[in-house]
């Protein structure tokens, strides 16, 4: 027994020596570059002011028009060639010109040009160099599933000093990505490397999913056997029954016991990354909670100089159905909104920034039963979750053993949490990527922990390779 776990160990350590220590070392990296994307902040300051006044429809007049049958969702923003609708609907989404309703997909360079050119100057980027580089499916940055609804998508490059590049999609026109020069190179030995993230592979993602999830269980067991055999080691070496090893084995050893618990369960921890449902639930509503999420009454008719209105610093106006009736949310920046509730006849006198937690309960209501009433979660609460606008209000809905959380800025769902999905947050979040509420208050703390052991790790994965390279050299070489 004890020789086939220093066999199984040995060569699962030849064979993924190299991708232990590629994991530390983008691990380090990831912890302070995160893979590029176009912040909240960033997205709202590139957004024209907006004069709902110029809008020929109404919501409903362009919900009619996108032939979604249930829209839950309308959003106005600008664009340089005027005013754009987004219909979305459960799973599916149109954008329609506000004058008309007729198609406003991006066919030409040029107006996506002139899209990331005003996109760019509101944001304070020099854009004075800015030209087209491609029209394209995927490339190495615009590889996640979120893109597809979007592509082709249009690469601009600013030729600015930070060597931004912009990414519009063509069915919407909006800015959806950003990335610098600084991001890019950082993320080729960060994130692209630490995920298996090459654009070949992580195209199809069902290829890259099952890929990436078998080498990750192959590395368990290779770290799971070297722990196993260093502790029954240890235990002979106490008992002065076996020969305290030396050189590279006594270095591997010995670091392999100080960083064997953080190596273990941040191996484990990363597999369990790639779960996608295999053993946790992956927390979507389920089909009867969808459904009652999406029903709404009809849309209002109203005219359009009615839904308007709106204060003249509105960047974008969203109207959405929310509890059996509508709501308009004119985003003014990043941090400031009004909300106004509407019925049948008219709007809220007096806005307001947020729903109130009595509104969150009448639309959980419609999906679940038996639910204590909704309240905003701590800062520091241990299953916080993000809001669309910063500093907003987050609720959560308990309904027995299932939790909702509900943005107080924008109705949307942001999670179902069950028991299943609540274990998956600690067996994966916090331990691989050690979001616990002490250490979250603390981040040059965190960032020091994590720095240190994944340092730790990268030492002892380097001993295993130098073993590794040894023990092939010498069974290779002929005698």
């Amino acid at each position: 027994m004890m020789r086939a776990l220093i066999l199984l160990h040995r060569w699962l350590g030849v064979a993924f020596g190299l991708l232990f220590a590629m994991w530390f070392v983008t691990g380090i990296v990831m912890h302070f570059v995160p893979f590029p994307s176009l912040t909240e902040t960033e997205r709202v300051a590139g957004l024209m002011p907006l004069d709902p006044a110029a809008a020929g429809l109404g919501p409903a007049a362009a919900i009619a028009a996108s032939g979604i049958d249930v829209a839950d969702r309308v959003r106005l923003f600008n664009r340089v060639d005027g005013a754009v609708y987004l219909v979305s609907g459960a799973i599916s989404f149109r954008a329609l010109r506000a004058s008309d309703g007729t198609s406003v997909a991006v066919t030409s360079e040029r107006t996506a040009l002139a899209i990331a050119v005003d996109h760019a100057r509101r944001r304070g980027l020099d854009a004075t160099g800015a030209a087209f580089v491609e029209r394209a499916d995927h490339d190495q940055w615009t590889v996640p599933n979120r893109y597809d609804p979007h592509r082709p998508l249009y690469r601009m490059a600013l030729r600015d000093g930070l060597g931004t590049d912009l990414y519009i999609s063509s069915a919407t026109g909006e800015v959806l990505l950003d990335t610098t020069r600084h991001e890019r190179a950082w993320n080729y030995v960060g994130s692209v490397a630490h995920w298996i993230y090459p654009t070949v592979l992580r195209r199809d993602w069902a290829a890259w999913d099952r890929t990436v999830w078998s080498l990750s269980l192959v590395a368990v067991f290779a770290a799971a056997s070297g722990a196993l055999l260093g502790s029954l080691r240890f235990r002979k070496a106490c008992r002065r029954l076996a020969r305290a090893p030396t050189g590279w084995h006594a270095w591997h050893h010995v670091l392999g016991l100080l960083s064997m618990t953080f190596v273990l369960t941040w191996i484990v921890s990363g597999w369990l990354s790639m779960d996608h449902g295999r053993l946790f639930s992956r927390g979507e509503v389920t089909a009867a909670e969808a459904a009652g999420l999406a029903a709404s009454p009809p849309w209002p008719r109203l005219p359009f100089v009615e839904w308007s209105g709106a204060t003249e610093a509105a960047r974008e106006i969203e109207w959405f159905a929310f509890a059996g009736t509508f709501f308009r949310r004119e985003r003014i920046g990043v941090a400031t909104q009004r909300l106004r509730r509407w019925d049948s006849q008219a709007v809220e006198p007096a806005p307001r920034s947020f729903l109130t937690s009595a509104e969150i309960d009448a639309q959980i209501a419609r999906i679940s039963s038996g639910c204590s009433p909704a309240v905003v979660i701590a800062p520091d609460d241990s299953y916080r979750a993000a809001s669309s606008m910063p500093g907003a209000p987050v609720f959560r809905s308990v309904c027995g053993d299932v939790w909702f959380h509900v943005d107080g800025a924008s109705g949307a769902l942001l999670e179902r949490l069950d028991p299943s999905r609540r274990a998956y947050r600690w067996v994966y979040s916090a331990l691989h990527s050690w979001d616990v509420p002490p250490l979250m208050a603390w981040p040059m703390l965190r960032s020091s922990l994590m720095v240190m052991l994944c340092g730790l790790g990268l030492l002892f994965s380097v001993t295993g390779v130098v073993l590794g390279w040894r023990r092939l050299r010498r069974d290779l070489t002929p005698r």
